[in-house]
């Protein structure tokens, strides 16, 4: 093995390393087998954690996610999230809604802290209060990431923090050859919040990649 061989697969040691770190139990796998069979993709453990983290870090008490897929990231977030805490979680399958509630009523999470609301979050969320929230996590159709962004500055407190998940969307973003659609969109929008003087911003290379930035 040359030595270029020899650094990639240290990188690729560390890369696992890092996210199996935080180790996931039995209830968020269940969750995310229960999400392979219905066909969507949860967050990854690495992003997950980091999701557990920022919520803890600043206290959060309103958070709002944009998929909720089949909880996976809610339970991660409601771990971080004050005790209570209450998680606002758009998505148009009332499918998946339906697991998700199943997973947290399995973590002994109360029903009134887990806000699970069916339909297009582009919807929705103008129905949101301005300012009310601590956090944000952006998932869903990644053509429309453009437009959650600017939802989620409307929703965010100053101090309140947004989490972009599939930032590097499968190492896509990072190749300038890759010109698919979703990939267009993501990299637009990495591109513009690093130059927009309403966030601190930071790309964080967890899970399929988090791009994290705080409101001014």
């Amino acid at each position: 093995m040359d030595t270029d061989a020899r650094a990639l697969a240290a990188n690729r040691a560390s890369w696992d390393y890092a996210e199996a770190y935080v180790a996931e139990d039995d209830l968020i796998a269940e969750a995310r087998a229960k999400a392979e069979e219905v066909g969507c993709v949860p967050i990854l453990a690495g992003a997950g954690a980091t999701l557990r983290l920022l919520a803890a870090l600043i206290d959060a008490r309103h958070v709002v996610e944009i998929g909720t897929g089949t909880g996976v990231s809610g339970l991660w977030l409601l771990r971080g999230m004050r005790e209570d805490g209450v998680l606002t979680s758009v998505d148009v399958e009332a499918e998946h809604q339906r697991h998700a509630r199943e997973a947290f009523t399995a973590e002994g999470i109360p029903a009134s802290r887990a806000r699970l609301i069916t339909g297009r979050a582009l919807e929705v969320l103008p129905r949101l209060a301005d300012a009310a929230y601590d956090l944000v996590l952006v998932d869903g159709d990644k053509q429309e990431y453009a437009d959650y962004v600017e939802e989620a500055a409307r929703l965010l407190r100053t101090g309140g923090v947004m989490a972009i998940d599939n930032s590097l969307w499968h190492d896509k973003v990072a190749d300038p050859a890759q010109r698919d659609p979703d990939t267009i969109a993501i990299r637009g929008v990495l591109t513009a919040l690093r130059e927009d003087e309403r966030w601190v911003v930071a790309l964080l290379p967890v899970g399929d990649g988090l791009l994290t930035a705080v409101r001014r």
